[in-house]
């Protein structure tokens, strides 16, 4: 097994060390002890590394940081309906996003659209967002 400085772990999770710490704080990750007594390095292993990697997956799936401390909680063989549950409800949510997106894309398109089609007047597009 590697061990690593918190510099490495952050840099190898491909975030900052303040990243860990914070979600070290957050009980998401584990602070290990430190070898040599008080003043010395803390060292983090290859479990370290699947953890932090599997934050941040989570975290680009739209998961929140509770719901990702509840999936790290999960038992791999035994909570697959709960896991399965807050998938699907990431999925709702993804979703309504994505209709929104839709229709602020199709608003957009038409202001752009009205604005291209003539140089008289206030323009669509900044006259929509005064209000």
């Amino acid at each position: 097994m590697k061990h690593r400085t918190i510099a490495a772990l952050a840099r190898e999770g491909g975030v900052g060390v303040e990243t860990v710490r914070f979600y070290q704080r957050r009980g998401l990750m584990r602070t290990p002890e430190r070898y040599g007594g008080g003043g010395g390095i803390r060292r983090y292993g290859d479990e370290d590394v699947r953890r932090l990697t599997f934050i941040r997956s989570a975290q680009t799936a739209g998961f929140t940081l509770d719901q990702i401390g509840e999936l790290l909680s999960l038992d791999a063989g035994e909570d697959r309906a709960r896991a399965h549950a807050l998938a699907t409800e990431r999925l709702a949510a993804l979703d309504a996003t994505i209709a929104d997106l839709q229709r602020a894309r199709a608003a957009l398109q038409r202001l752009a659209g009205a604005c291209g089609a003539t140089s008289k007047g206030p323009c669509p597009i900044i006259a929509a967002f005064q209000g």
